[in-house]
């Protein structure tokens, strides 16, 4: 899906934007798009998707991510229905000069900002600290923002409360009439992976036969097509299992699997954890 640039710019006498949204002043941005600007996004409560390059995960009970320059994502709120607060900080590497983060007392924060390419969510402890650091800079000047920021990034940069993402910015480097297939692909799977998709009808899509599109996916994706089907089936597994009600068996069919043991395959070698697992750490994550 092509993804489109969002032009981002500060504020008289700020080198960073601070904004804030809520259930009354929506954060109004392209769909899918990208921005050279590094970026913090917390979300207050609620559960959502994070749809960043070619990761596709969901989030329960508010989120704290931050993106590396040029990752083409949806917003985060999108379909969200609980009452909650955004809260988008962004920045550019050299937003405080560009040897500024070469100092010995910011190494911390230089590992950040290197691990944030590939984008990073943050829980526990680490989420709540920041978002009230966040949520104290929107009643500050400039000045005392600047210093908040600050602390905003050492509180990331020194917390083991996270997890790497691993996003992939791939649809940013295919030329134009890639993008036109890409955009096809996405809007097919998207629409069709909780029942049938059919590699064929993708492979027409492309204009190519079932073989040649086979290369091609894998060239541009660096993974075939049925793992990139499976990855959106399994991130929506993933937002099922907080739902105790449900089974695990019923998970794997709500999610377009029809083989359970096939399922808990799929699931362990995209998650690192097996359903059950990865439903108990959901609980711990609430509590």
């Amino acid at each position: 899906m092509k993804a489109r640039l969002e032009k981002i710019e500060p504020g008289f006498g700020s080198s960073f934007t601070v904004r804030y949204f809520d259930d009354l002043n929506y954060c109004n941005t392209p769909r899918w798009h990208f921005h050279p600007e590094y970026e913090i996004v917390y979300i207050s409560n609620g559960k959502g998707k994070r749809h960043i390059g070619d990761h596709i995960s969901y989030y329960e009970d508010g989120d704290l991510i931050f993106l590396g320059p040029n990752l083409p994502h949806f917003g985060f709120t999108e379909g969200l229905k609980e009452r909650h607060i955004e809260i988008v900080v962004q920045m550019k590497e050299e937003f405080l000069g560009s040897e500024f983060l070469n100092r010995p007392e910011l190494k911390s924060i230089q590992q950040l900002f290197e691990r944030s390419k590939v984008g990073v969510s943050f829980n526990g402890e680490t989420k709540k600290q920041v978002g009230d650091l966040l949520r104290e800079m929107l009643q500050f000047d400039n000045f005392d923002r600047m210093l908040r920021l600050l602390r905003v990034l050492q509180s990331m940069a020194t917390s083991t409360e996270y997890q790497m993402l691993n996003a992939s910015g791939f649809g940013l480097e295919v030329n134009g009439q890639d993008h036109e297939r890409i955009e096809k692909i996405y809007e097919y799977v998207e629409h069709n992976y909780l029942s049938d998709v059919e590699l064929e009808t993708a492979a027409r899509l492309a204009n190519m036969t079932v073989p040649a599109f086979c290369r091609y996916f894998k060239k541009l994706t660096n993974k075939t097509f049925t793992q990139f089907v499976n990855e959106f089936r399994v991130a929506h597994a993933s937002s099922l299992l907080a739902d105790d009600h449900l089974s695990i068996a019923a998970v794997s069919y709500e999610s377009g699997f029809n083989n359970l043991s096939h399922f808990n395959k799929q699931f362990k070698a995209i998650t690192g954890a097996s359903p059950r697992e990865y439903r108990k750490g959901l609980k711990k994550i609430v509590k």
